[in-house]
């Protein structure tokens, strides 16, 4: 695939088949990439190849704030700001600068799912979505952005801090929602080629086609493949991902369009280990895998790691019918799978299938890598598992003279699968996956987890919204009501509570307020909610470990849904410059916190749900952006956030005295500069974030300290040769190479013994474990369009 792109690129640069026009032809009017253009609209000439840089020459902060109307607060990030950064950039990546958001990169690649927190709100709790579809696991709600869209295609990227689109195909989103759009079909024919190469191996070789308008049908369409890879810039291993984007639009007739977006992606990774505080202090970041496998090493490359692959495709159709009458209906489906692999040490004898115990493994004597002198036998734990969410989206609008009614119904059917073999590991490190997996008592496989789910949702949305004072005043007020049905089940031996279900109906209400002094002036104010259904097999059902048949994690004994309610209010100005100030407050009630341990003598990971009862928090944020002046924007951001839980938490038949602490991954302090220069030639973005001290136990006994860093991307439009029109870029992350831990990947309820609060006994602790920030990373970039 790699030969066949860089092929492809030297041929399309020898060829010069497609004609364009030059960016400095018509510099007054840009391309408008609008998802669906009507015959008109396609014929006009527009430039092409340059027009984003056209663009951004014009946009505050470089892209990094686009104006907002809404009656809630938004930050976006626009395709200008985006194509300087590094080509291999996720959208977790990307939001870093945004107020409220804590994130950073893991390396100069990766493909595996993203830690991030919003106003200190966990990943699991914030809503993902791509082009209306729901971007994350439907269960577990991991996120595998990575695998969604090459940053080239990515049109803009929005965070909604502190509430949830109404309309939106979300069921974990207590908050806060992540929104993403594709970069859609350009008007004219036009060929986008790059090629980058950086540290620790990285390259990235990309290739975009655009029809243009196809005839005079009012089709356009793209298609796009990516191949990429990269050394695991700590321990052993390497990343390698393709990728493929595709949509193709349809203008029907003026105001009714239909468009289908199409990706998919297969990718392989090693497995990033995740130090606690005590190994980061030993090893630092030369905490990885193993390249030299010696017996009993489960952290040697060869017996861990992460093969990704996603499928995704929606049909979205908007149809108006006049009289103020439009409807837009959305058909998705979304896959994940895996397998995972990690390393394992079984236990020869007096192990556990399930819950039913074993006296020796079959055929132990013979199997590889037996040693009579251990006890355990190294293994290699392959879980295979898939995901899938299917769903059908109906919003009916309909807009009288000053009234818009907007009426939602949501379908989701979401099912998951996800078992378990263990193969014996050689004296070498190899391990057969077509040979015979281990088994006890005559044939019984070694499993801890061969779970089934299954999901249906029905969510009704009503959104009145009135305009007064010539649409300078706006009420909206609205109500979703879902039903959901969870079923879990967990085939195991020995296992009796082998299946639960669960219903749940919640309803959750908002209204917002605008009103606009004049198109400079607006003040907002706003009281919104959300809700989290439990994530995961742990919320329903336990888990069994081998080594001891006992139950590694508990299912929750209040199955409730997380809720939260936000209260806004917010001041927006668009004139010389773009500020938004926002000021905040939240309540949650039943906020589940994910506490992730390794297993013993593995890397594969235990999770157990906690119900941590209440939490509060309050706060302000400000986010300024500059116009170009000489060629130069800037930006800022920033936020204060103070929170605290309500409840003590039961623990070991005591409580744990967390009433007061601070929540888990939320700072208190967090923010970001920005600086960028685009002359139409040369172009540049500097950023510099800073995020402060964290705590990574609900007990705040332990923490990881605040931290700055820094990236820089620059590059020149260079003269063009013919109809080629090439560019160059550099792009280089963590400027000072700054080692750092950006955040938790794994939180515990207390790192150090504590006391409980009834009896007094002591209550022992566990080590969490934390994300390792991404090194100094340089990467080059050559593109054309053609």
């Amino acid at each position: 695939m790699k030969k066949f792109l860089i092929l492809s690129t030297v041929c399309l640069f020898a060829q010069n088949t497609t004609t364009i026009a030059k960016a400095s032809s018509n510099p007054e009017k840009p391309k408008k990439h609008a998802p669906l253009a009507t015959k008109k609209t396609a014929a006009m000439p527009k430039a092409k190849g340059e027009n984003v840089d056209v663009v951004s020459r014009k946009t505050a902060g470089g892209g990094m704030m686009v104006k907002q109307t809404s009656g809630k607060t938004i930050s976006s990030l626009s395709h200008s700001y985006i194509e300087m950064q590094s080509p291999t950039s996720t959208i977790e990546s990307l939001i870093q600068t945004v107020p409220g958001v804590v994130s950073a990169s893991e390396g100069p690649l990766t493909t595996s799912f993203s830690t991030i927190h919003i106003r200190g709100m966990a990943q699991a709790e914030i809503g993902v979505t791509l082009e209306g579809m729901p971007a994350a696991n439907p269960f577990t709600y991991s996120t595998y952005t990575p695998s969604l869209v090459d940053s080239e295609n990515m049109g803009q990227v929005n965070v909604m801090q502190g509430s949830v689109d109404i309309n939106s195909p979300t069921y974990n989103a207590t908050g806060a929602e992540v929104s993403a759009t594709v970069r859609h079909p350009m008007d004219k024919q036009n060929v986008h080629v790059a090629a980058s190469g950086g540290s620790y191996g990285t390259n990235k070789d990309f290739i975009r086609y655009d029809t243009g308008e196809i005839g005079h049908s009012g089709v356009r369409g793209f298609v796009s493949g990516s191949y990429a890879r990269s050394d695991m810039w700590r321990g052993a291993g390497d990343i390698r991902k393709w990728h493929v984007d595709a949509a193709l639009t349809k203008s029907w007739a003026p105001g009714s369009h239909s468009e289908a977006i199409f990706g998919f992606t297969d990718a392989a990774q090693g497995e990033w280990l995740y130090p606690s505080l005590a190994n980061w202090k030993t090893y630092g970041t030369k905490y990885g895998l193993n390249n030299q496998y010696y017996n009993g090493d489960t952290h040697y490359v060869g017996l861990n790691g992460k093969n990704t692959g996603a499928i995704y495709g929606t049909l979205k159709n908007h149809f108006s019918f006049g009289h103020g009458l439009s409807l837009d209906a959305q058909a998705y489906s979304v896959e994940f799978h895996g397998p995972y692999y990690y390393g394992e040490t079984v236990p020869v004898a007096n192990g556990y299938a399930g819950a039913e115990k074993y006296k020796y493994l079959d055929n132990y004597q013979n199997l590889p890598g037996y040693d009579p002198s251990v006890s355990k036998l190294t293994s290699v734990e392959v879980s295979d598992w898939y995901t899938i969410s299917s769903g059908l989206t109906l919003t009916g609008h309909w807009k009288h003279k000053f009234n818009t009614l907007n009426f939602t119904y949501w379908y989701s059917y979401a099912q998951e699968a996800a078992s378990q073999k263990f193969y014996p590991v050689n004296g070498s490190g190899h391990w057969n996956s077509n040979g015979a997996p281990l088994t006890a008592n005559g044939g019984l496989l070694i499993n801890e987890d061969n779970e089934n789910a299954l999901q249906q949702l029905n969510s009704f949305a009503v959104d009145d919204k009135m305009s007064f004072l010539h649409d300078r005043l706006t009420i909206d007020g609205g109500i979703r009501m879902v039903m959901a049905n969870r079923q879990y089940t967990q085939d195991l031996p020995g296992v009796t509570a082998s299946k639960s279900i669960k219903n749940v109906f919640i309803p959750s209400p908002q209204v917002l307020i605008n009103y606009r002094f004049n198109p400079n002036h607006q003040i907002y104010v706003n009281g919104t909610t959300g809700y989290h259904l439990p994530s995961g097999l742990s919320s329903q059902l336990a888990s069994y470990s081998y080594n001891t048949g006992k139950a590694t994690s508990l299912p929750m004994s209040d199955y409730k849904p997380e809720y939260m309610i936000t209260e806004e209010v917010g001041y927006r100005y668009s004139g010389l410059f773009m500020a938004n100030l926002a000021g905040f407050h939240y309540n949650v009630t039943n906020h589940q916190v994910s506490a992730v341990s390794y297993e013993p003598g593995s890397t594969s990971t235990i999770s157990q749900l906690i119900n941590a009862g209440g939490m509060e928090a309050y706060g302000i944020q400000a986010e300024l952006a500059t116009r170009p002046w000489h060629h130069i924007s800037g930006y800022a951001s920033g936020q204060y956030m103070h929170t605290k839980n309500g409840n003590n938490i039961a623990y070991a038949g005591d409580y744990l005295a967390t009433k007061g602490k601070q929540e888990v991954g939320a700072p208190q302090f967090s923010g970001s500069l920005g600086l960028t220069y685009n002359d139409g030639k040369w172009f540049g973005n500097f950023t510099l974030q800073y995020t402060g001290r964290q705590y990574a136990t609900l007990m705040n006994d332990q923490s990881i300290p605040g931290y700055v860093t820094a990236n820089l991307g620059f590059g020149r439009r260079l003269p063009q040769i013919g109809h080629v029109s090439p560019k160059i870029k550099l792009n280089l992350v963590n400027l000072g190479d700054n080692h750092y831990l950006s955040s938790m990947y794994g939180y515990t309820t207390n790192a150090k013994t504590q006391h409980g609060v009834l009896t007094g006994k002591s209550l022992s602790g566990s080590q969490p474990t934390y994300v390792i920030g991404s090194p100094f990373v340089v990467t080059a970039t050559l593109s054309a369009d053609f």
